[in-house]
């Protein structure tokens, strides 16, 4: 595969950072969806930009503006085609209504933990199809995975959920996918950036919203406001962010450069789910000191909640050719996949 052929030949693109190795220097602004404190999904974004200068000796050096400060947060892959900026980092879930496969590629409800995603992802041809799927829709893309946490949770709310109904009518923060399977159980799905989210439920703007893992949603306060906080995160197993670059500067930089890219954003891949693995446990302990109810969803609710996913994904893959393509792959992975995970894997309980 290319992209692991690359990866293969990082140390000696490391040793030849200087002299001939780059024919120019690479100078990119990259604007960032996620401000660079939030652990796992916007601290991979700075660490890459770092890297990359260390690595590359200098001839690589990408400046990160913060959410807002050049592009706003929903720009972000516009404004990288068009060649207003050469790289932008966030996730590409937002992108949904411009191309409806991409939230395959972000998080999908009730789908892969993130180990099984990135094997899919580097191993099952996951990468291509995500060029494809830009290209195909005539973006002028290379998009780069850069970085995977864990699961969400379900969202913060004012008032406990007990049942599915409860959403009817619920002003509700929720992104992707699992925002398209709330619409179908009445609810008014919002999207707005993570840096609006606490002011839009204290004014009441919204009644409540899913953004992160705990370890993100303490740092964004949500816990001041709401009290009950669900899980598990069924509409977000795996979320992961991406790299993307303006196809022109990425055909344009050398071998050299496009290696230390891949082999940069594939560490950050780890170290983001190391993160925010290493720190969620802790915050949430602490969260049930503050007076959160931490509350699990009910097993017959969740096979609700699987029952309308599985039918919105049936329908999105019916109206995108793309989207059904990307998704028959994702399903053909996870035949096998699954008998692997159900054996090797201590069950929760123990």
């Amino acid at each position: 595969m290319k992209l692991l052929k690359a990866l293969t030949g990082v140390a000696g693109a490391i040793a030849l950072t200087t002299g001939s190795a780059f024919a120019d220097d690479l100078r990119w602004k990259m604007p960032v969806a996620f401000a660079t404190n939030l652990p796992g999904l916007g601290s991979p974004a700075a660490w890459v930009a770092d890297n990359l200068t260390t690595a590359s000796d200098g001839s690589i050096q990408v400046r990160v503006y913060e959410p807002g400060k050049l592009v706003p947060p929903f720009d972000i892959l516009q404004s990288v085609s068009d060649g207003k900026v050469s790289a932008g980092y966030t996730w590409i879930g937002y992108d949904q209504g411009k191309v409806p496969a991409v939230p395959l590629f972000a998080a999908v409800p009730f789908g892969m933990k993130p180990w099984a995603y990135i094997g899919w992802y580097y191993y099952g041809g996951g990468h291509e199809l995500l060029q494809e799927t830009y290209h195909n829709k005539g973006f002028k893309v290379h998009a780069q995975l850069c970085g995977i946490i864990g699961p969400e949770t379900a969202g913060w709310y004012a008032n406990k959920i007990e049942s599915l109904d409860d959403y009817k009518g619920m002003k509700i923060r929720f992104a992707g996918l699992g925002g398209k399977v709330l619409e179908k159980l009445g609810a008014s799905v919002t999207m707005m950036p993570g840096g609006e989210l606490y002011q839009a439920l204290e004014k009441g703007t919204i009644d409540a919203t899913e953004f992160s893992m705990p370890a993100i949603d303490q740092i964004l306060g949500f816990d001041q406001v709401v009290k009950y906080n669900l899980f598990p995160g069924w509409h977000q197993q795996f979320t992961a962010q991406y790299m993307l670059i303006n196809q022109d500067e990425w055909d344009g930089a050398s071998k050299s450069q496009k290696a230390l890219v891949e082999a940069s954003c594939t560490a950050a891949t780890t170290l983001g789910l190391a993160e925010g693995e290493y720190k969620n446990g802790s915050v949430l302990a602490g969260f049930q000191e503050k007076g959160v109810h931490a509350d699990q969803i009910p097993t017959d609710v969740l096979k609700k909640l699987k029952a309308v996913t599985e039918e919105v994904l049936e329908e999105e893959a019916s109206k995108d050719a793309d989207f059904k393509k990307v998704y028959e792959s994702q399903q053909e992975f996870m035949k096998t996949y699954k008998v692997w995970d159900k054996r090797a894997y201590l069950p929760a309980e123990l």
